[in-house]
């Protein structure tokens, strides 16, 4: 099992929550704003110290929420996550950052009941966030909306967020994600954001799409407007 590391007590990995963080290395997608491209393409990885792991998670266990697995994709690497977390409950309940795209094995993860909640990114428009050919994109983003369907089949309280870019139409895509969420939500807005703040995986195509203005404001509105709960992370200080 491939990781770029773990961080015991962390504040900004699940809104208004505290967790243990674990990096797994590895991705199916290519999304040019990407800033842990590099633990994406599996660079600077190093397999994983199981046993120091859970030595720590153990030990960290009374402060936080959640155990966070994050990545990169950590549904890449599906069957020793799911010899992980078979491993580590008891500790805290599991939360798992995936671009819900690899939905096989996650329903597995699910019907073992192993997943407490889920983060991920409704990236829009597909054809350009994923950073992949049109089909795939395409193909990708169909078997998005049948993870959506998936974790709301399932009951699991998700964290939705939406990288806001700049010069795209994006709230069709959004309307039509929202149409497959049947579970408990809330949308977490993230302004994609470039140099000097991180160091994107395309640094044309970020400075030409990231940063946003208005957009953000604007699909706050709409959001709230349908009865949303929505946060807004603020990376311009």
């Amino acid at each position: 099992m491939l990781t770029s590391g773990w961080k015991t007590v962390s504040m900004v990995d699940v809104q208004g929550k505290v967790t243990f963080t674990l990096w797994l290395c590895g991705c199916n997608l290519k999304c040019p704003f990407c800033h842990n491209w590099q633990i994406a393409e599996g660079r600077d990885c190093f397999p994983l110290d199981r046993e120091a792991l859970l030595d720590e998670l153990s030990s960290s266990s009374f402060l936080v929420d959640y155990f966070h697995i994050t990545g990169g994709e950590p549904m890449m690497q599906w069957a020793e996550l799911s010899s992980l977390l078979t491993e580590s409950q008891g500790f805290l309940p599991i939360s798992l950052n995936t671009n819900l795209t690899i939905v096989g094995p996650m329903e597995k993860l699910l019907k073992d009941e192993l997943i407490s909640h889920i983060a991920t990114d409704l990236k829009a428009p597909p054809q350009e966030l994923y950073g992949l050919p049109p089909e795939a994109s395409k193909r990708l983003w169909e078997l998005f909306l049948r993870g959506l369907d998936l974790v709301s089949d399932y009951g699991i309280p998700l964290e939705l967020r939406i990288p806001v870019a700049r010069g795209f139409e994006q709230w069709p895509w959004i309307e039509e994600g929202l149409k497959h969420v049947r579970t408990d939500f809330y949308v977490v807005l993230n302004p994609l954001v470039g140099a000097p703040l991180t160091s994107p995986r395309d640094s044309a195509w970020c400075s030409e799409h990231c940063w946003p203005g208005g957009e953000v404001e604007k699909l706050k509105e709409r959001l709230t407007e349908v009865g949303i709960n929505v946060y807004v992370n603020d990376f311009s200080g």
